[in-house]
Formats: C-alpha cells, structure tokens, sequence
C-alpha cells in the first residue's frame, strides 16, 4: 500500500466524514483529499517530480498535512523539519536531502529568501498564512496561490511501495542531522501493526498535540486517515488546560504522549475536565517513571495504557500490553505484531535472561538506512538471515526477563532525549564553544521528572571571563530549538579526564 492511500480509501469509504480538526477548521475527508490534489498538482506545474524532496518546515496545521499528502501523491519525498529549527540548520538539512521545494511559514518569508540562495536545488518556497501581494521573490508563491491555480482531480502517480514516502532527521553523535529513508513500505507496515495492538476503530477520534516533525506525532496522523478515524491536530501542549477541554469537547478517545506531558498533566487537577471517552494512552520517546504510570492509571482508570518503545529509524519497536503493567510496570514490552527482536553481547551472541546487551531489530518497519550516509547505515543496519535483508542495531542497552518481556537499561552513546526529541551533545557543545571566553564545554542527559531527561552544560571559562549562567543560556538561545536549550549550566575549574586526554562524561553525571 501507499502512504497517499490511507487518505484516498477513506476519502471513498467515508467521504463525509470529519477527517482533520485544526484551527477551527473541520474537514471531511472528501475536502482534505479534493484540497491535497490541488497541493500535488501545484507542485507538479511548479516543477516538482517523482522523486523530489520537498520540505515542510510548518508547525501542526491544515497546511502541513495537505503539504504531505500533496507531495506523496506526485511520487516526491517529504521531509518534515522541526518549525523551530534555525536557518543554520534548516539550509544543512535542505542542502543534504537536495530540496526542490519548500513549505515554510509566512512570517518566515525573509528566511525563505535567504535559504534559497544557499541551497542551489531549492526552486520553490510556498508560504502559508501570506497575502500574494506580499511574496518577496519570483520563485516563492503562496499557499493559496498554490491552491487556486490547481486542479482537484487525482494526479497520476507512478510510484511502488518500495519508492522513498520520507526523510526524518534525526540527530546523530557527530551533531549531524541524519536523514532516516523510510519507504511506502516501511510506514504502511509500522502503521498498520500499531493500528493492530492499539486496536483502532473508526470511531476513534485522536488528539495529536506532538510535532509532525517528531515521527511519533507524525504517525498520529497517517495511522488516524489510515483506520478512517479523526484527527484533532493541536499546534503543541503549551496550555495543557486548553488540550484538556478540547479533549473534553470533542470525546477524544486516544491520546498519545511523552514523558513531559503526562508529568504536567499529573501537576493538574484532573477532576474539572470530563476525560471519559479516553479509550487508551499511550507513551514513548522515554520511558515513563513507574510513579507516574502508577498515577496515570488512577487518574484514567477507564483507559488502557500502553508503554512503547521505539526510534524513527525502525518507528516503533516494543510494546507492553496494558495487561501487564501491574506485573512489571518497569517493561517496555515484546515485539510490535510481525517482527522480532533480541539482544546481542559485543560479541554479536544473543544473550538470555537477566543479561545486558545491545537490542536489535528484524522486520519490515526497519527503514532503508541514512540518506546519503552509507558508512553510519553500514554500522547501524547490518546483513540478516536472508540476501538483501537488513537488522537494526539500535544503539540501547536492554535486558530482559524470563518471560521474554523487555526493559531498558541505557543508551550506548550519549545521544540525549529529551521533550521526545533527539539532542546530539556535541551539536550543543559547539554552540558553547562559540560564546567568546569559554576554553571548554561538555554537554551531557540528566535524569528529570518532566522531560525525561534535561540537558546540562559543563563550562570550563578563560581566567579573566566573567560568563553567567544567563549570558550562556542567552547565547544558546539565538542558535538552538527549544527543546534542545541547556536547563542547567555549572562551571568548573576542569574536567575528569581519560588517560588519552578525552573527557569523562560519565564522571560529570
């Protein structure tokens, strides 16, 4: 199956039916499909080819799901960037994956302009939410100019399953942004074995307050027009009460998080929001606190509650079944429906019960590797039992018990996550580094109840500098995402170090 036809199926099986709320707006799936085409043949009398990259750096809104499902309905790849990624890193992302085109805010425009110039593949920037009089340059257009001159007949489309559907970055330990290559094929299986453990049903309604740049919230929405559901697409969490009464007013009856949102949920007073169309709840990106599980479930009695665990380089990968949570809360589960897993010691042997080492993923949801990357695909996917099969080894530490069920132990490298994003250390080291008088800075994951894990900067200062925690925080700030900002700052004299120099992250925490 294609990934486009999770929109086109339902949009004949249920042509009426509310697909997408958001902003106001409520579209059937009849309007979300005629209002996709328009996307699809506006880029493809702009250029735009099977093949393409085509970049929608917007945060949650109607413009962004009709930008993906235009692109994958042309045979062009999408690629979805964080809305509050910096030029900086937006151009580095765009100049890697060869953009085409780009879909970005209108208050962006000037960025636009500017990125066009760096990035010699980008022959196209669409804003949204901008009057045509407005557009800075020749090869920009708006949204709705976009729209207005296209057609809502289906486009033809050439493309197989085995075609690239998108590119996730996600950060890696060199601070590189790493492009994950997942195929019509990847996405369809991984949707449809949650779907399956989930047990999704038309009548679910989801809220999806998780960036569609996150690959979690992204399959909120492909998973939702796949099962013919609804989607209530929010542009973040920022005011918890107001998802709550929105969850409240539209009987949402799935609602998927991470670690930082049930911890501000669990501060609330719960009892003023009428919740009980929840059916189920679900958690990854971290691994929630027992505690909280614990009251996550007095606070949802009536819902099912699933603890998940997964990277965007195979989407989803365990999961505990709400059944076994009061008999180890501390498990991320068994394998999702049609794959497998097991745990491998340095010496590549499975190792059983109790013991510690590296997991490993076989399946169809273990994407194709790193665009352009082929030394880290090498590392990270390896030959399986079959020619041309490929496992994940995702770079975690787990264990597991007798019965089978899997728990995490740590990651293999220092890879941060935190808000359910990746946060490469170095990348925040080298912004550090750039704050005149800092002589060294080192940038490491501490445990935290609201994030999952805060990221903490070491600071080595020149003798006759005088930085503070501020003037650190406010450099950090002109160059970061959000979630990637140091929450806390601690200078020192020195650092621990190895015999061969290096220094000892591990002695910091």
């Amino acid at each position: 199956m294609l990934v486009h036809e999770f929109l086109e199926n339902s949009a004949k099986r249920t042509p009426d039916k509310v697909a997408l709320i958001c902003a106001g707006q409520r579209l059937t799936y009849r309007q979300v499909d005629a209002d996709a085409n328009r996307v699809a043949n506006g880029l493809l009398a702009a250029g735009v080819q099977r093949g393409d990259r085509v970049a929608v750096w917007l945060p949650n809104s109607v413009e962004a799901v009709l930008a993906i499902f235009g692109i994958l309905k042309i045979g062009a790849t999408f690629v979805v960037v964080n809305t509050t990624t910096k030029p900086d890193k937006l151009a580095y992302v765009l100049n890697n994956c060869q953009a085409k085109a780009l879909f970005a805010p209108g208050r962006q425009a000037e960025t636009v302009v500017e990125v066009m110039t760096s990035v010699p593949s980008l022959t196209l920037g669409v804003l949204c939410e901008q009057d045509a009089e407005a557009i800075p340059h020749s090869n920009v257009k708006s949204f709705p100019a976009l729209l207005a001159a296209a057609s809502a007949e289906h486009p033809a489309n050439p493309c197989i399953d085995i075609d690239l559907a998108c590119l996730i970055y996600t950060s890696g330990s060199t601070g590189d942004p790493k492009g994950v290559m997942s195929t019509h094929a990847n996405v369809a299986f991984a949707a449809s074995s949650i779907i399956m453990y989930l047990e999704n049903v038309p009548d679910d309604i989801v809220i999806d307050v998780l960036p569609l740049s996150f690959d979690y919230g992204l399959y909120q929405l492909l998973m939702t027009f796949k099962f013919g559901g609804t989607l209530v697409l929010e542009r973040s969490f920022v005011y918890p009460a107001a998802t709550l009464k929105r969850i409240e007013e539209e009987r949402v009856t799935g609602l998927p998080g991470v670690p930082t949102l049930f911890a501000m949920l669990l501060q609330m007073d719960l009892s003023r929001f009428d919740l009980s169309s929840l059916r189920y709840v679900t958690n990854t990106a971290a691994a929630l606190p027992v505690e909280h599980i614990q009251r996550l479930r007095d606070a949802f009695p009536w819902a099912k509650l699933y603890s998940m665990y997964g990277l965007t380089e195979c989407k989803r990968t365990l999961y505990l079944p709400p059944a076994e949570l009061d008999r180890r809360p501390g498990s991320v589960g068994i394998a999702i429906p049609g794959t497998e897993v097991w745990i491998e010691d340095e010496a590549g042997r499975r190792v059983g019960p109790g013991e510690v080492g590296e997991l490993v993923v076989r399946g169809s949801h273990v994407m194709q590797g790193y665009w352009q990357d082929p030394k880290t695909t090498a590392d990270r996917y390896r030959p399986g039992r079959y020619p041309a099969e490929r496992l994940f080894y995702t770079g975690d530490l787990f264990k597991m018990d007798d019965e089978g069920f899997f728990y995490f132990v740590a990651r293999k490298d220092d890879i941060i996550k935190t808000r359910g994003e990746k946060v490469a250390p170095k990348e925040v080291e080298s912004v550090i580094y750039r704050l005149p008088g800092v002589v060294e800075a080192a940038v490491i994951g501490v445990p935290d109840a609201l994030l999952g894990e805060a990221v903490k900067a070491f600071v080595v200062c020149a003798p006759d500098a005088n930085l503070s925690e501020r003037d650190v925080l406010r450099h950090c700030a002109q160059y970061l995402e959000d979630f990637a900002m140091p929450k806390q700052v601690e200078f020192r004299d020195s650092f621990p170090r190895t015999e061969s120099g290096k220094i000892q992250k591990r002695a910091l925490q």
